[in-house]
């Protein structure tokens, strides 16, 4: 993957957002490639944070576990993810753990390859700290958004979440188990099944081969936005 590829893929929500093909090339000078193959744990929860990683091919799931041993998937990641800076911003451990779900590569950026790249682009620091505090606010408005819904909703919200709107393929399949879709969203398996089973019934959805495929984006819409 090039620079401007790199720099095309930064989402709003990228500590990276915004910077130049040039900057794209100054961090890559900085960083280390490296590969990876399936399966291969990348981050590991409660870790020292001292590297991010920024995906250039492959694929890889987000996830943390509970006191109580429960995984929770967190995001599933693609090429342009940054992994791993909050822990690096910090100095603390890794919130989450990420596992390589395809064979890839990624770009990994120590702490002081990084303190470097901010003192040679000062106007990246000013980029970083507005970053964060939308990411603060963000996190704020879905803790009050998940507190008003009931799971119902919640779980649609999550559906909108996984289908991508930027794929050409309009088939809108959630290439998800229902025991990962339900840790994604937080839900047993059992209370999934059900949702879905009653959603299949209207004609929202489909199961197939245990996948969902949405087929009435407008109603998932209007239940993602009810009361529950």
């Amino acid at each position: 993957m090039d620079h401007a590829q790199l720099a095309e893929l930064q989402g709003p929500d990228s500590i990276f957002s915004g910077l130049t093909v040039q900057d794209w090339a100054d961090i890559a000078g900085r960083a280390v490639q490296i590969q990876f193959g399936k399966g291969k744990e990348l981050l590991c929860q409660g870790d020292p944070g001292d590297s991010l990683l920024i995906l250039t091919s492959g694929t890889a799931r987000v996830s943390m576990l509970t006191a109580g041993g429960r995984e929770i998937v967190l995001a599933y990641a693609e090429p342009g993810a940054v992994l791993g800076e909050i822990a690096l911003l910090d100095g603390g451990e890794r919130t989450a753990s990420v596992t390589a779900t395809s064979a890839g590569g990624a770009l990994q950026l120590g702490r002081n390859a990084l303190r470097d790249f901010v003192t040679s682009h000062p106007e990246f620091a000013w980029s970083l700290m507005q970053q964060l505090a939308r990411r603060l606010r963000t996190a704020d408005q879905t803790i009050e958004s998940d507190r008003a819904y009931a799971s119902g909703p919640r779980l649609a919200r999550y559906l909108k979440r996984l289908i991508r709107k930027d794929s050409p393929d309009t088939s809108h399949r959630v290439e998800l188990s229902q025991t990962e879709l339900g840790n994604f969203a937080g839900m047993s398996r059992e209370h999934i099944n059900r949702q879905l089973k009653s959603w299949e019934e209207s004609g929202v959805i489909s199961l197939e081969q245990g996948r969902v495929r949405v087929l009435d984006t407008e109603m998932l819409e209007d239940i993602s936005e009810s009361e529950g």
